[in-house]
C-alpha cells in the first residue's frame, strides 16, 4: 500500500485522494460514514459530508418541482432519485444530489433495495444535478469528467450561494454549456434559476402555481 493511500487520509473529506476500489468500498460500506456522499473515478475517491443547513435543503427541493412539473405537464416519463449511489463495479461510483431517468427507453432500477444502483445491470440516469456551495469548483471540474465518462446525457451544477445554474450537454465523452435542456426539450435553464430566486421570497405553493401557469402557456 502506497503512502498516499486513502487509508492514511481517512479524516480528509471534500478532496480527491488516491485509493483502490477495495479501499473505496471499505469506506462506502462503513456505517460510520452513512451521512457521506461517495464518488470514485480514475482510481481516486472523494467523500463529501451531506450539508444539513437550509440553503442546500431548500434548493434541493425547488429544482425537483421544476423538473417534475415540466415533465408531467408535457407528458414526459420521468423517474427521480435523490442522493442515490450509482456504481460501475471496480470503475466508478457517484452519488449526486438529484438524478433523473427521462423518457421511455432506459432501463430504470426498481425501488426495492438500498444498495447502490448496479450500472452493469441498469442504465445510468440521463440527467444528473449537483447543488454546490463548498463543492462548486469540483462539481465543474473532476465530477464533470466523471459524468462525461459515465455516459450521462446532461449535467446541471447549481451554485447555491448565487442560485446560478450551469447546464452541460454531454456527447461523445465531452461536454458543452447549454441554455436549454436537451433531455427536457423546451425547458430554459433561466427558468430554473428564476424558480430558485423566487424561493427567497415565495413559499412552495406560490412557486408551484407559477410553474404550472408558465408551463401550461408554453
Amino acid at each position: 500500500m502506497t503512502s498516499n493511500s486513502v487509508i492514511t487520509q481517512v479524516l480528509e473529506t471534500d478532496i480527491w485522494v488516491k485509493a483502490t476500489w477495495e479501499e473505496f468500498l471499505a469506506f462506502a460500506e462503513d456505517s460510520s460514514w452513512e451521512k457521506g456522499n461517495f464518488y470514485y473515478d480514475r482510481e481516486q475517491m472523494r467523500i463529501e459530508m451531506s450539508p444539513v443547513g437550509p440553503l442546500h435543503a431548500r434548493h434541493n427541493s425547488i429544482i425537483p418541482y421544476v423538473v417534475i412539473l415540466f415533465a408531467a405537464l408535457r407528458n414526459i416519463r420521468v423517474v427521480q432519485f435523490a442522493n442515490a449511489s450509482f456504481r460501475k463495479v471496480g470503475i466508478r461510483e457517484f452519488q449526486p444530489d438529484l438524478a433523473y431517468y427521462i423518457g421511455s427507453d432506459l432501463r430504470v432500477p426498481p425501488n426495492d433495495s438500498n444498495s447502490p444502483v448496479n450500472l452493469n445491470e441498469y442504465d445510468p440516469p440521463n440527467l444528473v444535478i449537483e447543488i454546490g456551495a463548498s463543492s462548486f469548483s469540483d462539481d465543474l471540474g473532476n465530477k464533470r469528467l466523471l459524468y462525461e465518462d459515465a455516459g450521462i446525457s446532461e449535467y446541471w451544477v447549481e451554485r447555491a450561494n448565487t442560485r446560478e445554474v450551469f447546464a452541460f450537454a454531454i456527447n461523445g465523452g465531452g461536454s458543452g454549456r447549454i441554455q436549454q435542456s436537451r433531455v427536457l426539450l423546451g425547458l430554459e435553464i433561466a427558468l430554473v434559476e428564476e424558480a430558485l430566486n423566487r424561493s427567497q421570497t415565495q413559499d412552495d405553493g406560490e412557486i408551484n402555481r407559477w410553474l404550472i401557469q408558465t408551463f401550461s402557456q408554453g
